[in-house]
This record gives C-alpha cells, sequence and structure tokens, in this order.
C-alpha cells in the first residue's frame, strides 16, 4: 500500500478510500448492499491490504452504512489506526447548525467513536448561510468531535466562496474534494478540481469506474447491481453512445499492460493528481485489484489516448438548487 497525507494536514491516509456505500442492511437504500457479516469480511480484507481510509455518510442504507463500518472497524483495529470520514447534507435542516450538531451526534454513535477524522458536506445548500454552516463545522474541530473537514460535489465559484468565508474568519477551511470524477465524466476538470489543485485540496473522487462500466465490455452485466441500480443508469445510460468508445480504449490499454481495466481506469485518476479515490466493494476481488493498480503508471501517450474522445457531459453530482425534503441523491463509489 502506498500512504499519503490529506490536504494540508498530517493525516496520513491510503491512496485508497474505501467506499462504504456498499455497506447495510439490503433494501433499505439499494438491493445489493452487503449485510453486517458480509460487511465485516470485505472491511477486514481492505485492512489487511493495507488500506486505512474509510469514507461513509450519514444517509447510507438508513443509517445502517455507518453502524456496519464501525462494528467491523471496532473488532478489527484500533481506532487511531483507521481515518474514517462520513458526510452530512441529506438530512432535515441541511447545513444549518442546529442540523450539523445533530447529525454528528448520530454519526458518532452510529460508528462507535467519539471523533471524526474527516467531515464533508455532502453537497451544498442554497437555504443555509454560508457563515452559519462554515462556523458550525469550525466549531466541532474546535471540541475534537471532527479533525478536519471536506466537501463533495458543488460548483467551482460555491466551494471558492465557502473557502473564503472560511479564511476571514479564520476558521477551518476545506481539505479534502469529493467530486464525481472518473473517465467517462471529467465536467470538473474546468473549474472545480484546477480551484482545488490551488489550494492544496486532496481530491477523493466518487465513482472512479463510473459504477462499473469502466472495469468490462458490455455496457450492463447480469449482476444484481448492474440490473436494479437505477441511480447508475440515470448517470450513464443518456452518454452510452459517446462513452463506450472510452470504455473500448480502456480495453485496449489494459490488453496491452496485461492487466484488468479497472486497475487502468484508476491508474488514470492517480495520473491527473487524485489523492485517493473512493472504490466501493461487493466482492474482495475488487479491493485486490484496485490495490494492485497502484503498481501500474501510464504514460502521457497513454493518458491522451484515453483522453481523446471525452465530449462535454451535463453536470452530475453538483446540484442547482436544493432537492426536495427526504430526497437522498446516492454517489457511485464504484
Amino acid at each position: 500500500m502506498q500512504y499519503t497525507t490529506l490536504g494540508q494536514t498530517n493525516i496520513k491516509v491510503s491512496k485508497i478510500c474505501f467506499g462504504g456505500m456498499s455497506l447495510g442492511k439490503p433494501k433499505t437504500m439499494h438491493d445489493w448492499t452487503l449485510d453486517a457479516q458480509q460487511s465485516r469480511q470485505v472491511v477486514k480484507h481492505a485492512l489487511a491490504l493495507g488500506i486505512n481510509f474509510f469514507d461513509t455518510a450519514n444517509t447510507y442504507s438508513a443509517g445502517t452504512g455507518e453502524k456496519y463500518l464501525g462494528q467491523a472497524l471496532t473488532e478489527n483495529v484500533a481506532r487511531e489506526q483507521v481515518v474514517i470520514a462520513s458526510k452530512v447534507y441529506f438530512n432535515p435542516g441541511r447545513l444549518s447548525k442546529a442540523a450539523i450538531n445533530r447529525e454528528i451526534e448520530g454519526t458518532l454513535k452510529r460508528l462507535g467513536t467519539d471523533y471524526l477524522d474527516l467531515y464533508i458536506i455532502h453537497r451544498f445548500d442554497y437555504e443555509t448561510p454560508i457563515e452559519e454552516t462554515m462556523s458550525a463545522l469550525n466549531d466541532l474541530v474546535k471540541v475534537g468531535k471532527v479533525r478536519a473537514i471536506g466537501a463533495s460535489a458543488m460548483y467551482g465559484y460555491q466551494f471558492m466562496q465557502m473557502q473564503q468565508v472560511a479564511k476571514d474568519h479564520g476558521w477551518a477551511q476545506f481539505q479534502t474534494m469529493e467530486n464525481h470524477y472518473n473517465l467517462l465524466y471529467r465536467e470538473d476538470e474546468r473549474e472545480l478540481i484546477p480551484i482545488c489543485q490551488q489550494m492544496q485540496v486532496s481530491l477523493m473522487p466518487y465513482s472512479p469506474l463510473a459504477a462499473g462500466h469502466l472495469s468490462h465490455l458490455g455496457w450492463q452485466t447480469d449482476t444484481l447491481r448492474s440490473q436494479t441500480d437505477r441511480v447508475a443508469m440515470g448517470k450513464y445510460d443518456k452518454t452510452k453512445n459517446q462513452d463506450y468508445r472510452i470504455v473500448q480504449r480502456v480495453s485496449e490499454l489494459a490488453q496491452q499492460y496485461h492487466t484488468t481495466m479497472s486497475q487502468i481506469a484508476l491508474a488514470w485518476l492517480w495520473s491527473k493528481g487524485v489523492t485517493a479515490p473512493i472504490v466501493g466493494s461487493t466482492k474482495l476481488s475488487h479491493l485486490d485489484e484496485a490495490v494492485s493498480a497502484l503498481e501500474l503508471s501510464l504514460t502521457p501517450a497513454d493518458q491522451a489516448y484515453l483522453e481523446e474522445l471525452y465530449l462535454p457531459h451535463p453536470i452530475v453530482g453538483a446540484l442547482s438548487q436544493n432537492p426536495p425534503t427526504g430526497t437522498v441523491l446516492i454517489d457511485e463509489k464504484k
């Protein structure tokens, strides 16, 4: 395993982040999530591979995602040896001070810990003043419930505004960005990613394999996830015709390097300066492949070949307004 640090902190993380959306009571969010025993097995395997960075959210599988992850970690590793991230937004009150203070307590209880290493706002809140949100997050850092804060999919100007408010008040600033980024979706290269790089904010993108489309030829498989994941279908099926040509190039390079398509897709992300892509796993072999990808280096020519056919896409991830209360938008970790 290879390790690095988050943003401008001293928090040491593996260059692969385990995506906790795959954990949780089945049918509370997805049909294909892992039950408690299966979650223990996959988390234990991740730890054995040297992965120490785990991402989840308060809304994953109605809270059971956090619960199963916390149980699995507690049974297998000392708290100080892992880095745990969770998220807040898709809950009553969004990012208001009252909501943040309420939701952090639920998250800590479900995870079985008294602090988070990283607390991430799951989206931008159009209704709560930025000052209120950033002040509330800063208070959590001050009292030791959170070591660092991060943001997720949003527009570049929104991220810049939030960082500037925090800077103006001397508050904690975001150290990470968890955004939608892969070979089939690169819209954040226009503004958000350059802003993050300028501010030395670590990139930990979700959906590094585009819901599995970058891991195999053939757009859809016979797996339960592929057949039932309507969120993934909504994200990628509309641009299938233009994107499948990129999938084919990933396959060509995989054959050339005698490796898997998943490893090519992950190696490309690291070549773009990504700190730790979030890899979702329902099988132990998914994690094995991801770790092996760290040994693969793509040439500039390889990168250009993979990127050449990309065309602009509609925005998927950042919200144009707050969704109706109770809506849960789901980040595809695979």
